[in-house]
């Protein structure tokens, strides 16, 4: 697949109207669409919530916004049951935390090259989510287990649901928390960081992507069993030039990097065009071209985004960062020839 620098979104928007936000999706992408995550509409809709909603003992705290879980007063049986079945039916989003999902797939979507879905991954919702002494769920081995599996068959059920959409799918595993993987602030081993990423997307069938939002271990994600990596371009792009030898690796066995290009704060893209996006994005494709990585392959491996999800922004603004997005895009094919 030549994803030619076609434009895609991280996951979050602004809109508290499941109807006006996949209307707002479809208006501009039509070659990489995504089902909308919908924070504003309720924090049943935040995304440690939403994917800890099939899980045993979690309580939500709208009013502190937390979700924990006390880990000597739960019962796993059920949830044990449904992992041993390994029937992924059994794992469906529920509807109440996810309006952008089911509204996206009630919709005929055009032909695309992708439909674009994600899940929270086990790392960041196993430190957010805290047991009864305040400590992170994923410091429990039991625990863990039971969360990375319930996100390994919730995976593999939204892929089934996208690829009635189309042909073509393309899950994320968001992991924000993987910036902190090797520091006094997460005491998870790398090995493990990549084993457990692995575990989750294990089951799915066609194209794995992940998404962190900071600077973090490229080397270490990039020999995770993931297609497309997705990242901050627009603070933290030069960091990847740092690793030419495992882009190019990367890239040569058909990796993807989604370059999260245009801000998403009001300040930042009211100082922003079009012409100063691109000399930016060029200028990280030309220090890794300097540095031997194949600039036709990277151009053409490559996808652009807003640099992470878009709901901290006005309705109006989303519109803005989602236009700039479309005529950065447009002008980089152009430029390179790209389909």
């Amino acid at each position: 697949m030549e994803w030619n620098c076609s434009p895609s979104c991280i996951g979050s928007l602004p809109h508290s109207d499941p109807v006006k936000a996949v209307d707002f999706i479809l208006k501009y992408l039509d070659e990489i669409p995504s089902w909308p995550q919908l924070p504003m509409t309720g924090f049943q809709e935040n995304m440690y919530i939403q994917f800890s909603q099939n899980l045993p003992g979690t309580k939500v705290d709208k009013e502190n916004k937390r979700v924990s879980v006390n880990l000597l007063d739960y019962d796993p049986e059920d949830i044990y049951m449904k992992i041993i079945s390994e029937d992924a039916d059994l794992f469906p989003l529920p509807p109440e935390n996810f309006s952008g999902f089911y509204e996206f797939i009630s919709r005929d979507l055009p032909s695309c090259k992708a439909i674009k879905g994600q899940i929270t991954g086990p790392i960041s919702l196993g430190l957010q989510m805290t047991d009864q002494d305040d400590k992170p769920a994923i410091y429990d081995p039991s625990y863990a287990e039971i969360l990375r599996k319930n996100l390994q068959y919730t995976a593999i059920w939204q892929e089934r649901e996208l690829k009635k959409k189309g042909e073509r799918t393309i899950i994320f595993i968001d992991e924000p928390y993987l910036s902190i993987i090797g520091t006094p602030f997460a005491s998870i081993s790398p090995a493990d960081a990549v084993s457990w990423i692995d575990e989750v997307v294990s089951g799915l069938e066609d194209m794995k992507g992940i998404h962190c939002c900071a600077n973090t271990d490229w080397p270490l994600v990039m020999s995770m069993n993931i297609d497309v990596l997705s990242f901050d371009a627009y603070d933290y792009g030069y960091t990847i030039a740092l690793y030419p030898e495992e882009v190019s690796a990367f890239l040569e066995r058909g990796g993807c990097l989604s370059w999260g290009i245009i801000p998403n704060n009001e300040d930042a893209l009211k100082n922003t065009d079009c012409a100063s996006v691109i000399s930016h994005f060029e200028q990280l494709v030309t220090d890794l071209a300097g540095k031997g990585v194949d600039k036709e392959l990277l151009l053409k491996n490559s996808i652009l985004t807003p640099q992470c999800g878009l709901s901290g922004l006005s309705e109006d603004a989303s519109e803005d960062a989602m236009k700039l997005l479309i005529d950065v895009s447009k002008a980089v094919k152009e430029k390179y020839c790209l389909g």
